[in-house]
């Protein structure tokens, strides 16, 4: 079983869900897939028991003894990546538009590292994680990579949270597509829903259930209504609505999850909500 969280913009509070659902969930596997800003391995104490290097992009690379300085290949380049016969490896993009210009056949694509991909062992179980490297950007295939290395540790009833990005470009497509289940986290801001909204339609596209919860529902009614309103209107379960607390911010800074802190409004609001996700994703399994 796989249950994806994801949100239509960042800062929405979805790292901060899918750590409390991972906790309590116990054996949960937990596949960090938000490669531009991993952070779920910081909250917790482990050792990497296995490091690849993956290779995501293709730059282009002139050779210098059979050049002859024709400037074809900047003339094409529409990223400007060339500049008497050099290539700033930060605005190629490995289009080979270059490559098939050049007469002198000078010019090759080769593939460079993007990433360094990680399984940490940690006191909670296994985090399939990334850490990119500068100027990269993820990729469907670096996620598609990490949600398999989780899954060689999952057993038929383990259940794996997949930590996606935001938005809805290429890394969340490949995070939802397969999954059991979306966790669409959102807030009471009117970007907050015309975010949702989209994320919402992706997951249609792909034919992927999905739940809905409004972080921090209590900053503003109006549009917090507006959301409740639309999921109704879409058919979509709202699993749960979790207060502003500032308790979530004081465990952010002690690496904590907020679970653990007995008197918080959002750790009892989380736990309601999880209670609720269980009761559906069981029913998804049967």
């Amino acid at each position: 079983m796989e249950l994806t969280v994801i949100s239509g913009k960042g800062g929405t509070g979805k790292t901060t869900v899918a750590l409390a659902l991972s906790e309590l969930a116990g054996n949960a596997i937990k596949a960090d897939c938000d490669v531009d800003a991993p952070n779920l391995h910081l909250f917790y104490r482990g050792r990497d028991i296995k490091k690849e290097h993956f290779f995501g992009e293709k730059i282009a690379v002139v050779d210098k003894i059979f050049c002859t300085g024709c400037k074809e290949c900047e003339r094409v380049c529409r990223f400007d990546a060339i500049n008497d016969g050099q290539v700033d490896k930060f605005k190629c993009e490995g289009c080979g538009a270059c490559v098939l210009v050049c007469p002198e056949k000078a010019i090759r694509l080769k593939e460079v590292k993007t990433a360094d991909v990680y399984i940490t062992q940690t006191d909670k179980g296994i985090v399939s994680r990334a850490q990119m490297e500068v100027g990269s950007e993820g990729s469907g295939r670096l996620i598609t990579l990490l949600r398999n290395n989780a899954r060689k540790f999952a057993d038929d009833d383990t259940l794996i949270i997949i930590d996606g990005s935001p938005g809805i470009g290429c890394s969340v497509i490949s995070s939802i597509t397969a999954s059991d289940a979306v966790l669409i986290v959102t807030e009471p801001t009117q970007s907050g829903l015309e975010d949702l909204k989209r994320t919402m339609e992706l997951c249609r596209h792909f034919g992927v259930p999905t739940f809905v919860c409004i972080n921090k529902y209590d900053i503003n009614a109006k549009v917090t209504r507006e959301i409740e309103d639309y999921c109704k209107e879409n058919n979509v379960y709202l699993v749960g609505r979790i207060p502003y607390d500032d308790t979530v911010m004081e465990s952010i800074n002690q690496l904590k999850s907020i679970i653990y802190y007995e008197d918080s409004k959002a750790n009892k609001a989380i736990r309601q909500m999880w209670d609720n996700i269980r009761e559906h994703i069981t029913g998804l399994n049967q």
